[in-house]
């Protein structure tokens, strides 16, 4: 089976990076089962993000968020990687992710045109 590629939005991989060392380490530990076409041990449909985005939920130092995209063929889209405060993800979290995936939609667009030329 083909691994597929992370893309990284934003700072998305900055702010993995600066997760707890385990919770980096379990976080990783998801993202490759997803890259390997497997569903991570702890996640939920994040619809009001945007179709097809999902959460990985690492509960260890905290809790830790991944907001991502598996749907597209060229690879992984990592939207947002947080450290969640409170029982309700924030209206901040839940807007950044947003907006990373719609930019996400008008690079694929951009990407599909000049491929197209």
């Amino acid at each position: 089976m083909a691994v597929k590629a992370l893309i990284w939005l934003g700072s998305s991989l900055k702010d993995l990076r600066g997760f707890p060392a385990l919770a980096k380490r379990l976080a990783g530990f998801q993202l490759r089962r997803v890259q390997l076409g497997l569903d991570p041990d702890d996640w939920k449909p994040m619809k009001a993000v945007g179709p097809g985005v999902r959460e990985i939920r690492v509960h260890v130092e905290g809790a830790h968020r991944i907001f991502y995209v598996t749907t597209r063929p060229e690879g992984i889209y990592v939207l947002h990687a947080f450290e969640k405060k409170t029982r309700k993800t924030s209206a901040a979290d839940l807007k950044l992710g947003r907006q990373r995936f719609r930019s996400l939609e008008k690079l694929r667009q951009s990407d599909g045109k000049k491929r197209d030329a």
